[in-house]
This record gives C-alpha cells, structure tokens and sequence, in this order.
C-alpha cells in the first residue's frame, strides 16, 4: 500500500505539471510576476532606506538633490511590486480557473472509463468527493506553487546577490540556516505523511457513509435505524477527529519546534556578523545592518513558512492523490485500438464458447456456452436463481469481458467494435430501472439523445407511461427525483420501457422487465412490449414464466448450462425441469 500511494502522489503531480504546461506563457506570469512583486515590496525599499540613512550618518544635509533618488526607488517599487501583484493575480486566477475547468471533464472521463465492478465496490458519495477535490485542489497547489515556492525563492535568490556584495559569509549564513532546516524538518515531514494519509483515508470513509446514509434513506427509515447511523456516523467524526489532531500535533509539537529556533539563531548569527562587517575598516557601514536585518526576517520568515508550504502541498496532493489512485487501475474492458464498423446487416447474438467466472469465484459460471439467437428470434431465459441469465445480458452489453470463447452480434465479436457502436445496437430494461434526477421527459429522451418532444410522447405512450404522467404537477416537466423516488417501481419500470421504445435498436434486451408491475398493469405492458419485439432480436429474462411462454423459444439455464431449450409447448410435453417450474406458477401467456 506505501508503494501504491507513493505511486498515487507522483501521477497526481504529473496530472497537475500537465495542466500547469497546457498554457506556458500564462502560467509563466502567473508564477513570475508575484515573485517580482515580492522583490519589489520587501526587497527594494530596504536598499533605498539603507542608502538613505547611510547618507544621513555620512553626515549629507537632506536636499532634494539626495532624497528624490531615494524615495523614487522607494515609491517606485512599491508600485512597482503592486503593478506585478495585481497582474500576476489576473494570470494565476485564469491558470486556476482553467486548469479546474480541465480536471474537473478529465476526471469525470476517466470515472465514465471504468468497469461496472468498479462502481459496485465503491462508494458512490466517495467517488464524488475524490473526484471533485482533484480538481479543486489544483487551485490550492498553483496558489502555494505561486504565492509561497516561486515567491519566496527567487527573492531569495535577489537577496544573496545583494548580501554577498556586503560580505559572502551573509548569503552563507542566510542560506546555510535554511538548508540545516530542511535537512533536520525533512525526516518529520516524511513521517507526517503517513498520519496525513490516514487523516485523509479517515475521510473518505467519513464521506463515503453520509452519502450511503443519504442514497437509502427509505431504508434506514423503514428499519428505524437513525438512531444507528447517527452513531456511526459519529463514531466515523471522532476517528477523522482523532487522526487530524495527531497529525496536526505531530506538525506543532515536532516540526515548528525545530524551525523556530533554527529562525532565531539565523536571525542573530545575521546580525552579528553584519555589525562586524559595517564597523570594519572601508567596509558599508550602516546600510550592511540595515539590509541584512531587513532581509533575513524576510528570508527566515520562510523558515516558519516551510512548514506551512510543504503542508499545503502535501494536503493538495494527498487529496489529489485519493482519486489518482483510482486511475493506477486500468480498465478491463476496453475499446479495440482500431475498431471494425458497427454492423448494419441481421441483428442475430452468438455465445460461442464461453466460458466466464465471477470475480472472486474460483469455478466458472459458464464454461463453453453456446447459444445462438437469430435475427429477429424472440428468446426467454429461464431458470432458477444464479443459472446466469443476468450475466449473459451483462456479457451481451460487454460491461464485463469472458474469459474465454467470443460473443457475437451482428457477426461481429463485441471485443472488436468500440463499445458505444456495440450499444447503440441494444435496447435495455433492466429490473431495477435507472432514474436520473431530472424530468420525466428527460429521463425517457436519455434513450436517444435529440429525440423530438413528440417522438418521447409516442414512446411514452407505448410504455402506457401517459397512464400517471398526465396526472403528474408538471407533466413531462415534473422531476422524479432521486433514482425516480417520486415514481412507483410500476411507473419506473414503464419509464424504462418508453427509453427502450425511443433507442429503436435492433436488439432487445429485458431483464425481468414486468416484475414490478400489478397483473393489470403488466398486461398492458406486455402487449406494448410484443410490439416493441416485432423484427427485433430479443433476449428476455423472466422468473415469472408467463410473461416469457409466448416467445419463439425458451432456453432453460441451471448453473450455468442450457439444460432444455424449445417452444412452451414443447418444454410442457417433455416433462422436465421447465414443466415442474410451470406447474408451480399460474399466469397467462405473452400473446402476439
């Protein structure tokens, strides 16, 4: 896991210097005028005074003649640096503004990459936090990269050129200080490290429970369990509490007690030295004491702020971290790098020797199944519970991969057509329909994007979804809430199906597409869904038998193998499996 994270933190970095190179010359004001800005507020106005007071000492009477140069280097550079603060701000909130902008859609792409296992095993709420820090923090890592590194390094730099005309052994001093600092702080922060890592983990799970908590709210109350979330909800506050005191503890009582004392010998070793180089025979005189105190609380106020600027970093990229370490993971199912055209002749579904386990699973599931589906052959799959009829589907819309043997559509392998050519071939209802938290229409034209308002309406009305929308505040206008909370399980399902209804694709997949649906309601429904099927390939998956007996045939599944196929008759005649499943049910037939 430290290798894993350390790998984490450098892709993190490298995503945030890519952002930083997409506008060069931007990024180089935003990042340079500042630090000419602190040279001309803090470091300018201290030579025009030292000169001044030199003069003064020397005993010069104070005309005009001695005081404008003086004070024109004085104003000067306090506009100056104004001039260079005000412009480098503009430059750095358009290099933050941007880059965001970028993080923010390359984040969401690299999400929308990744497998469906991926978002089973991880927190919805989680995923959202990490993937929206790693865009904000790049705002808070440019803004200490700018106004703290670079604004203090190169005046640092400005600073040594002019102390070592004074004396070398001043820029010796001023520098020599700040290196022992960071020899003696690096170690600590190294360590610190891990306690932020922990911090930030505590978080994520903090984060990731709220919105769990959130997402199921029906649950929790259905099973009067607040009052358990709430205490686990506080229990995860107290760790995340705990974790930030220790890591802000370790950063006081162990880091700041070694860069304060390092400041103050730096600041009194400066002094020292300076007063005896100014009162050296020939040597500058007073303006040495004047521009060595005044740069070296300047210089080693850097040493109190190394701390604070390695703990800005470090928050920023340990954060960015927590969603880069979701992209050391490459997808598994991904797009051939050259794609063979998406099919346009029959639509017929091949497995050919499949054979495909479970993740975790050490026996396969499917171990050669072979199942051919023609073009326009209307199939029901059927069975007990865990045969694999869902997973077929799942194969078939390639959200996850066989292990070995091909599917086909069209008589194409899937694996060689890019996924979004695979899937615009299929029409999909699953069990548990999927609602955005939009309108109605919305929901129903996330079927084909750019489909006509009337178009929506004649899918609706085939899925009889005009049943309950007319009777909705808004009409088609009426947001259903979260997953579609507002709707009954009924009217989501009808939802799903005038989605389906509006793809008008070739293929039809249905996964228990009628189980929450009353008898009257499902009757309705299955004759719009006989409709849909007409010249359509379609796979239908049912427990309930009868709205599966009409099709063209029945494929009977058990652990993973075909165990009998044929027509409702047929399967009744032969007596076996299907026929005692049959027996145990009553309904009607899927008429056409």
């Amino acid at each position: 896991m430290p290798g894993r994270r350390k790998a984490a933190l450098r892709l993190a970095l490298r995503l945030y210097a890519r952002e930083l190179r997409r506008r060069p010359l931007l990024t180089g004001l935003a990042l340079l005028l500042p630090a000419l800005g602190s040279i001309c507020l803090h470091y300018l106005p201290p030579l025009a005074v030292a000169g001044l007071v030199s003069r003064i000492v020397a005993g010069e009477a104070l005309s005009t003649a001695v005081l404008a140069p003086y004070l024109a280097l004085f104003v000067g550079a306090l506009v100056a640096g104004e001039i260079c603060w005000r412009c480098g701000i503009h430059c750095l909130n358009r290099v933050d503004a941007y880059g965001m902008e970028e993080l923010y859609v390359s984040g969401m792409d690299e999400l929308l990459a990744k497998d469906a296992a991926f978002f089973h095993e991880n927190f919805a709420g989680s995923l959202t936090k990490r993937v929206l820090t790693f865009a904000s923090q790049y705002e808070d890592f440019v803004d200490t990269l700018a106004f703290q590194i670079v604004a203090n390094l190169l005046p640092l730099a400005f600073a040594s050129v002019v102390l070592w005309q004074f004396d070398p052994r001043l820029v010796l001093v001023l520098l020599g200080m700040i290196t022992l600092t960071a020899v003696a702080v690096s170690p600590l922060i190294r360590r610190r490290q891990a306690l932020v890592d922990a911090r930030e983990a505590s978080w994520v799970r903090l984060s990731g429970h709220v919105a769990d908590t959130l997402m199921n709210m029906d649950a929790v109350r259905a099973y009067a369990s607040e009052l358990r979330e709430a205490a686990e909800h506080e229990r995860r506050v107290r760790e995340h509490r705990r974790l930030t005191l220790v890591s802000w503890d370790y950063n006081n009582l162990r880091i700041d007690t070694i860069v304060g004392p390092m400041s103050i010998i730096a600041n009194l070793a400066g002094l020292l030295l300076a007063l005896a180089v100014a009162t050296r025979d020939g040597g500058p005189g007073v303006a040495a004491v004047i521009v060595t105190v005044a740069y070296l609380a300047q210089a080693t106020g850097v040493l109190f702020e190394f701390n604070q600027i390695w703990r800005r970093i470090e928050r920023s990229l340990t954060e960015a971290a927590q969603f880069a370490e979701l992209l050391l993971d490459s997808p598994t199912v991904l797009d051939p790098e050259t794609p063979e055209p998406r099919p346009t002749g029959p639509a017929d579904v091949r497995l050919d020797g499949v054979r495909f386990s479970h993740t975790g699973h050490a026996e396969p599931l499917f171990d050669g199944l072979d199942l051919h589906v023609c073009d326009g052959e209307r199939v029901g799959l059927v069975g007990r519970s865990g045969g694999g009829k869902t997973t077929i589907i799942r194969l078939l819309l390639r959200l996850m991969d066989v292990d070995e043997g091909r599917i086909l559509v069209g008589g194409r392998d899937i694996t060689r057509l890019a996924q979004a050519d695979l899937r615009s071939l299929i029409a999909y209802v699953p069990q548990d329909p999927v609602m955005f938290h939009r309108t109605l229409g919305e929901n129903i034209a996330f079927g084909r994007p750019g489909a006509t308002a009337a178009e929506v309406h004649a899918a609706a009305a085939a899925a009889h979804v005009l049943e309950f929308a007319d009777a909705l505040p808004d009409g088609f206008d009426t947001l259903v809430g979260e997953r579609g909370v507002k709707l009954s399980g009924g009217q989501r399902q009808r939802v799903a199906i005038a989605r389906a209804v509006l793809r008008d694709a070739p293929v039809l997949l249905l996964d228990e597409a009628t189980s929450a649906l009353d008898s009257e309601s499902e009757a309705h429904i299955q004759q719009a869904l006989w409709r849909m099927m007409q010249g359509r390939t379609a796979i239908a998956v049912a427990h309930r038998l009868s709205t599966v007996a009409g099709m063209d045939r029945l494929v009977v599944l058990d652990r993973g193998r075909v165990v009998e196929e044929g027509s409702h008759a047929e399967l009744l005649a032969a007596g076996g499996g299907y026929a005692q499943l049959w027996r145990r049910q009553s309904g009607g037939f899927l008429g056409g």
